[in-house]
């Protein structure tokens, strides 16, 4: 059964670019204004300067000085990502959302050849209605469909036939493999296990000591093998928003307000997708880069925004700043439910 990976290439800069075309052409970043920020997303004339994503503004600034700095527009993200999903979803296939621009399809019993077709169909449509360009990977696999994506940027489509899959996966370095990360990829390299055929060498106990319980996986997963399917359901399992402040910040009722921000914002979210949460947390970094995080549950779920920010006040009170310099604060709602389960109280908050 074909799955495709879609994702949309450099997203926020690709919708600045869109919007002003001027921007075409030129090394862009999407970040915020003060010092600490980091970027969100390098188009690719940033990229060989060495821009990448997450990577401190200032650092960007000092390798590409021509480099053009446009402020996010969260909002307008999200609203494009659903126009872009709808586009799919018009068609009838199951569509898995794995962020704002990337997604796997389900595409059905048809063949691969229909499905190569179908799938350079999608990406003219999306471009044709919303100017954006976006790559594609197709295999008979999740795994293998994302690593096609990624590796057909900018503007591409890679598709893995059937059969096709070991020796694709193959000359691959092993970092490709999902559950393989830096830390995991430095130590398979020490071993002397480089590219993913190297995992299909080991013996059983060999195996069993690099990655213990999930070894089965891992080496189906060498192997090309992938049985897990596209899910429709896109349960959202948490909210969160932070702020990393230019300056660190010991005034604890400057904390207070931007708490209150945050329960807004979260409020917000949760109404424009109909849900309710039943518990809240913050996180807190200080200048140390320590890092303290608290969490209470609700005895209502909730939309309030009077509700989040007293439950985000209690969590800040049990952090105990005491004066010490705070880098970042953060609000975050979990248990999120599609409608509340208990009836609520007749004098609950509702703003």
């Amino acid at each position: 059964m074909p799955i495709a990976h879609l994702d949309v290439d450099a997203f926020y800069a690709s919708v600045a670019v869109r919007d002003n075309p001027e921007l075409r052409g030129r090394p862009l970043v999407v970040a915020g204004s003060h010092r600490r920020s980091v970027v969100l997303t390098a188009s690719y004339e940033a990229r060989p300067f060495g821009i990448r994503s997450a990577m401190p503004l200032h650092q960007a600034l000092e390798r590409c000085p021509d480099l053009v700095v446009v402020p996010p527009t969260m909002e307008l993200y999200r609203t494009e990502s659903k126009e872009i999903f709808a586009l799919l979803r018009s068609r009838s296939h199951v569509l898995e959302p794995l962020s704002h621009d990337e997604a796997f399809l389900d595409l059905g019993e048809i063949a691969f050849d229909e499905a190569k077709a179908l799938v350079a169909r999608f990406r003219a449509e999306v471009f044709r209605e919303r100017g954006l360009s976006m790559s594609a990977g197709l295999a008979c696999g999740k795994m293998i469909a994302k690593i096609a994506s990624d590796l057909a940027k900018p503007d591409g489509l890679l598709a893995v036939e059937p059969g096709e899959e070991r020796s694709f996966l193959a000359p691959l370095s092993v970092g490709r493999l999902w559950g393989v990360g830096p830390k995991t990829q430095a130590r398979l390299n020490e071993r002397g296990i480089v590219a993913i055929a190297d995992i299909l060498a080991l013996d059983e106990p060999t195996l069993i000591d690099l990655f213990g319980s999930s070894w089965e996986r891992m080496r189906d997963f060498a192997m090309g093998i992938d049985r897990r399917v596209v899910s429709a359901a896109s349960e959202t399992k948490s909210i969160s928003t932070e702020e990393t402040f230019e300056y660190d910040v010991t005034d604890e009722h400057r904390l207070l307000d931007l708490l209150f921000v945050q329960a807004r914002e979260l409020a917000e979210d949760l109404r424009r997708e109909n849900i309710w949460a039943r518990s809240v947390g913050i996180k807190v970094k200080f200048a140390d880069f320590s890092l303290r995080v608290r969490q209470t549950s609700l005895r209502e779920p909730t939309q309030s925004v009077k509700a989040i920010y007293h439950a985000a006040r209690s969590c800040l009170q049990r952090v105990r700043i005491d004066g010490a310099p705070v880098r970042l604060l953060g609000t975050r709602v979990a248990a999120l439910e599609a409608s509340p389960s208990t009836q609520l109280s007749l004098f609950a908050p509702r703003s």
